[in-house]
């Protein structure tokens, strides 16, 4: 899909020191993905504390098992 972007060419500077892409489309690719993958981790950080846990689970019997 072709798009026109207007990008800050300082935060384009810094994206290619970092990320070491050659290309426009090679930075830009790799900052969205990087950024899918932080907000999946943010959602799934989320979830820390909210699960229930069973006191009578023995997690040790169950390395036993046959």
């Amino acid at each position: 899909m072709a798009t026109n972007l207007s990008l800050d060419p300082e935060l384009l500077d810094r994206a290619f020191e970092l990320s070491g892409e050659r290309t426009k489309k090679a930075a830009v690719t790799r900052a969205l993905q990087e950024f899918i993958a932080r907000r999946r981790q943010r959602r799934v950080a989320d979830l820390l504390g909210t699960l229930q846990w069973d006191e009578s689970f023995d997690y040790k019997a169950e390395r036993k098992r046959p």
